[in-house]
């Protein structure tokens, strides 16, 4: 298979979901072997970040990236959709320091990307090969994560929400998986129960029903329609894919998870990067 970037540049904007901030952010194509790569344009110099492991600041309740002064806040959504619909080099501008949660899925950029379709670059992609599997843990939250050497990239998780709502879910991708209708349209959400400690926490500022589902202990607030019975453990997929391609492509490796999240997807693309140098 051959890299492939974006035909056009896309431009998104609305409100960050953890600081509440507006931002407008371009999402451009980019020339083979380049990645993904975010530009603080308000910035002087409009310094540039990396999508790499290593430059992961912050886990909490998202993703964050940075280097030096510039950050980047909650990636993980544009770099699953840029993930599961393939495309390999892009050019992500950003006038703030945030990231738009636009609906809380990865679909509005889906929509616009696959309108066009994308470009093949003509030069092969480069999958990352691990030599031997890895596995992280976290006792405390009795999170894991396993990635063994495979032919083809492929995610498998299992999440225990410990609530009656949400109950245990499983999720799948591959590279035969429809990203587009079954994984982007799943939204990110919360339980009720953590909404206070997270404000308290200076997180979800942007936070509200068109962009969030909330769980309660018998049901969803609002009663949305659910796009699947297991919206919640696909969104936790939708995460883990944008979290992973921080290894710095893609992975030739079978991915196995338990209650995954930011802190563990990161952790273990972290030691991805550590193996192969």
């Amino acid at each position: 298979m051959n890299q492939r970037t974006l035909k056009n540049t896309y431009f998104f904007e609305g409100k960050g979901l953890h600081t509440g901030t507006y931002a407008h952010m371009k999402v451009m194509p980019a020339p083979a072997g380049f990645g993904i790569r975010f530009y603080r344009v308000d910035l002087e110099g409009q310094p540039e970040i990396e999508a790499l492991a290593q430059n992961v600041t912050n886990t909490s309740r998202s993703t964050t990236i940075g280097c030096g002064e510039a950050q980047a806040v909650t990636i993980e959504h544009i770099m699953s959709a840029l993930t599961g619909l393939g495309v390999d080099n892009a050019r992500i501008e950003l006038d703030n320091q945030e990231v738009p949660i636009l609906n809380g899925s990865a679909e509005p950029y889906v929509k616009a990307f696959q309108a066009d379709g994308l470009e093949d670059q003509g030069v092969p992609r480069q999958y990352i090969t691990l030599p031997l599997a890895i596995e992280v843990s976290d006792p405390r939250t009795g999170s894991w994560v396993k990635i063994e050497p495979a032919d083809a990239p492929s995610a498998h998780i299992t999440v225990d929400f410990n609530s009656p709502v949400l109950g245990v879910q499983q999720a799948h991708w591959d590279e035969q998986t429809d990203y587009a209708s079954e994984i982007a349209p799943c939204r990110t959400f919360c339980f009720y129960r953590e909404i206070e400690p997270m404000l308290k926490n200076n997180l979800i500022k942007g936070g509200d029903l068109s962009n969030a589902l909330v769980v309660t202990d018998t049901g969803y607030m609002d009663n949305p329609v659910l796009h699947f019975p297991d919206e919640c453990g696909r969104h936790k997929l939708l995460d883990l894919l944008g979290d992973f391609r921080l290894a710095g492509g893609y992975l030739n490796a079978r991915i196995t998870a338990f209650k995954p999240g930011h802190p563990i997807n990161t952790k273990a693309a972290k030691a991805i990067r550590a193996l192969l140098k």
